[in-house]
């Protein structure tokens, strides 16, 4: 007899378990064709069948899969992808009960689900007046891949009138100036803070974890916790191939956290598991330094041909040259490859129309292949002022006003690299430009600790998965060894690293332009190929700098080589919160 109780009460905890299977709820609020939803479902139907055979092979029979596809719910607002999404969860569930073994098939065979639903996931218009958010249906999960649409480019592809009600309904929540993907994760996170989803499992583009998408993420952490994280995956959108990260997130109930599927003790808001470098402040001391480049918005580069004609002219009506307006122009491609000697039309952005158009040939050249495409564009400021720069940088202006040079990097580059620019050359939207003239903070910007600070504060670009500088979170929270404005000049510890960092540009510009070489050969001299061969001078030049850096710092290693990340990390992070508390000033 109690042996039949322990079976009955044995059979009772499968059929139990079975019926929790039933009852679980997926919801996919992006769901496209339905593949998310079609995965979700056979990973419940492969789970209940583990049930039955295990029920089976101890003589109990629980019958037939229950669980169903109408427990998915999903959000599309393409009628057509809707359609297509219910015909494939019911083709996938057909072909899984078949493959099976499972050969009862419901009546009617398919029938319309319901759950999928025609709507917008994140607002609800119908009253144009006072949109509202858009109601989700309950479920236990939340899954899905929303779409990858990055922040600047919301007006273009949802319109004005759309992300004005998106921003007014998520102020507070989620950034401006964040991917549309983080609006997903702070509904999905807010459904489990109401306890009306359990847990989350996104993708999303890397960008979800830096600058303003990250605050989604930070958003999480404290009202819930992030259990399971894929920092930097390979996908394919659209034929294109991305890197994406993958986030499982719930209301912190789950002790264990995995990361790129090792156990970790955390997972920060930038999915790592180290050290928080998410709490590096900005530095008020660094302020007014760093700057992206102008944004043209327009073709306003030239070539040097015409630039050199264009400078040979006479006196325009205004009696002033026209080098005043056009000057050499760089951008990454410079820095990294050869320099490919463009020049650019850059008109002072103070100018009313009838003074720019004085300097008769570059103003008519801006008039026939710039304005064209400027009155298209949907910012009636660019519109109106169409013979200027969109964004001209003041501030950068006056930054490098009365200097000689400035120092680059590229946004995006295989290595960080720095390199000097003369002060009439114009830099480019993809550079970004440091007010300094000095060798010493050439030397540091060079150094393995900003290297290492740099490369774990950037966020990641393209298929290549190239570094991507920020002069907020790479730069501006990156301690110097003495705070700008309060340097040693006469200390012999600064003129070291300024020695070391003249040693190593003048060696680079040695290789780079070697007398007697061809144009072929010159071809193949780049700072990206450079840097790929690493060279044994290029290693020991770089070494005499860190080591002049660490003394700076009053790091005790004699190799800075052999020191690990993670140290180089924690003591930048340790001084970054102290300068931090100094405040302005």
């Amino acid at each position: 007899r109690t042996r039949d109780n322990r079976r009955a009460a044995f059979a009772t905890l499968l059929q139990r378990f079975q019926q929790e299977l039933t009852e679980q709820r997926v919801l996919d609020p992006a769901c496209g064709s339905g593949n998310f939803l079609y995965v979700a479902l056979t990973k419940l139907l492969d789970l209940e069948k583990e049930v039955l055979v295990y029920g089976a092979t101890n003589g109990l029979a629980l019958g037939y899969p229950l669980v169903s596809p109408t427990q998915l719910a999903g959000l599309e607002v393409n009628e057509y992808a809707r359609e297509l999404a219910q015909v494939a969860i019911w083709i996938g569930y057909l072909q899984w009960r078949i493959t099976n073994g499972f050969s009862g098939l419901p009546d009617p065979i398919l029938e319309p689900l319901e759950t999928i639903r025609l709507q917008d996931a994140l607002l609800d218009r119908s009253d144009s007046e006072h949109p509202t958010e858009a109601a989700w249906p309950a479920a236990d999960y939340i899954i899905g891949n929303p779409p990858f649409l990055g922040g600047k480019r919301l007006r273009t592809e949802l319109s004005d009138d759309y992300v004005d009600d998106l921003f007014a309904l998520y102020e507070n929540r989620v950034a401006r100036e964040a991917d549309l993907v983080s609006y997903f994760f702070e509904r999905a996170r807010d459904a489990i803070s109401m306890k009306q989803a359990s847990r989350a499992g996104l993708l999303a583009t890397q960008s979800i974890r830096a600058g303003a998408s990250r605050q989604t993420l930070e958003r999480i952490k404290h009202s819930g916790e992030i259990f399971m994280a894929w920092d930097d995956e390979p996908w394919v959108l659209n034929g294109a191939s991305v890197r994406i990260s993958i986030v499982g997130f719930d209301d912190g109930s789950e002790h264990e956290r995995k990361l790129d599927g090792a156990v970790v003790e955390r997972i920060n808001s930038d999915l790592t598991a180290d050290i928080d470098l998410t709490r590096a402040a900005r530095l008020n001391e660094k302020l007014g330094i760093c700057y992206q480049g102008p944004i043209k918005v327009g073709p306003f580069e030239i070539s040097a041909e015409l630039a050199d004609r264009w400078i040979k002219l006479p006196p325009n009506p205004n009696g002033r040259l026209n080098n005043e307006i056009v000057k050499p122009w760089a951008n990454a491609s410079d820095i990294t490859g050869r320099p490919r000697g463009f020049w650019i039309i850059d008109l002072d952005p103070r100018m009313d129309i009838a003074e720019a158009a004085l300097f008769e040939a570059p103003f008519e050249y801006v008039r026939e292949h710039v304005r064209p495409d400027r009155l298209k564009n949907r910012d009636r400021r660019f519109q109106d002022s169409w013979w200027i720069h969109g964004r001209s940088r003041a501030d950068m202006r006056k930054a490098l006003k009365g200097s000689y040079r400035y120092i680059c990097t590229p946004r995006v580059s295989k290595f960080r690299l720095f390199a000097w620019l003369d002060i009439e050359t114009l830099p480019d939207t993809r550079l970004y430009v440091f007010a300094r003239a000095d060798d010493y903070f050439f030397g540091v910007m060079h150094s393995r600790a900003h290297e290492i600070w740099s490369l774990r504060m950037a966020s990641r670009h393209g298929v290549g998965n190239d570094p991507t500088y920020n002069n907020t979170t790479c730069f501006e929270t990156f301690p110097l060894p003495w705070p700008p404005g309060e340097e040693p000049w006469r200390d012999d510890r600064l003129h070291d690293i300024a020695n070391a960092a003249r040693d190593l540009d003048d060696k680079r510009r040695a290789w780079l332009d070697p007398e007697g070489a061809t144009p072929a050969e010159l071809k193949k001299r780049t700072l990206t190929n450079l840097y790929n061969a690493r060279p044994a001078w290029l290693t020991q030049a770089h070494a005499t700098l860190d080591r002049a850096v660490w003394v700076a710092y009053d790091w005790p290693d004699p190799d800075p080589e052999s020191v690990p990340e993670e140290v180089i990390l924690s003591r930048l992070l340790e001084l970054n919160q102290t300068r931090g508390m100094r405040g302005p000033g």
